[in-house]
């Protein structure tokens, strides 16, 4: 199969490019600037100005869109929200306008989406089915991602909606940035430490989004993430005890947080009780279905003779 893959310079995106090369098929980026030395063709667009090479789409069999800045980098002033969400639809809207014309043979596609759609939940287990609470930046970011992404369905297309949660990888995202104070002696619980994480493994994302792009049985939206969330008192007490570092005796103010980060605090502060159910309903088998044999994947890694297989 060849798979079209916009957002393939990022976190999940390069190691999905690899996890779908090692499987068999045939990886092109679509991007706004060329990556030198890439083991990928690279075809570039710019998705705000409405441009995009036009053997892109032709190229392939089925898209997966993980484009969209990063919500934890840069302060959240007007244009950088502008931007979070140009960085999202923008994209889409190039690639329903492109998947309208003939002459191409997609048949799916696979569009990022996150858990923040849900809102405000609580302690409540979300579900797939589960009505969005509420607004805030991130929720409101999310549903208009998957509005976006919406109107490609009535072009006769498989389209399936990843809510991701926290990308757990020691090349980026939130677990380096959660490992380096307890690293430094300096770990503790944020605010009430009662906020749910609903983390997922880097490779069992990938390879549920290769799941997702090869099976015809997944259709619309699925959360992606590992069965078993937990607190994020939780979360630090288990990272704490597989870097074998001490916690701080007390957690980390809220107000403290608020008056560091502002709004983005919010990242830190509210959390998500995200069921998987349905994955597993699929019959998607996590490598990394607990927290504690995630993060020893990480930072007490197995010898190869014992590692799990990372296969679909």
């Amino acid at each position: 199969m060849n798979v079209l893959l916009t957002g393939g310079t990022g976190l999940v995106g390069t190691r999905l490019a690899a996890v779908l090369t090692a499987a068999g098929h045939n990886v092109a980026l679509l991007s706004c600037t060329l990556v030198p030395d890439s083991p990928y063709h690279t075809f570039q667009w710019s998705p705000a100005a409405g441009i995009i090479d036009l053997a892109a789409v032709p190229f392939a069999d089925a898209v997966v869109n993980l484009a969209g800045a990063n919500v934890a980098e840069g302060n959240w002033t007007a244009a950088r929200k502008q931007e979070l969400l140009t960085s999202r639809v923008d994209g889409l809207h190039l690639l329903h306008r492109e998947l309208s014309k003939p002459g191409h043979r997609v048949r799916a596609v696979v569009s990022a989406s996150a858990i923040g759609f849900y809102g405000s939940t609580g302690d409540a287990l979300v579900t797939e089915e589960t009505r969005p609470v509420g607004h805030d930046l991130l929720a409101d970011l999310t549903r208009d991602w998957e509005q976006a992404a919406a109107p490609l369905a009535a072009l006769g297309l498989r389209v399936v909606v990843p809510r991701i949660g926290v990308v757990l990888s020691t090349a980026g995202g939130a677990l380096p940035a959660m490992a380096g104070p307890v690293k430094r002696g300096f770990g503790a619980p944020l605010g009430s430490g009662q906020q749910w994480v609903s983390w997922i493994h880097l490779d069992d994302l990938c390879r549920l989004l290769l799941a997702m792009l090869t099976d015809d049985a997944w259709q619309s939206a699925y959360n992606a993430v590992a069965p078993c969330p937990v607190t994020n008192a939780a979360f630090t007490t288990a990272l704490a005890e597989v870097l074998h570092r001490p916690l701080l005796p007390s957690r980390i103010p809220a107000f403290i947080l608020q008056l560091a980060m502002g709004e983005q605090s919010e990242l830190v502060l509210t959390g998500k009780r995200v069921s998987a159910a349905k994955a597993l309903a699929q019959g998607f088998v996590f490598a990394y279905p607990g927290l504690r044999e995630a993060l020893q994947a990480f930072y007490a890694p197995r010898s190869p003779r014992t590692r799990r297989s990372l296969s679909p």
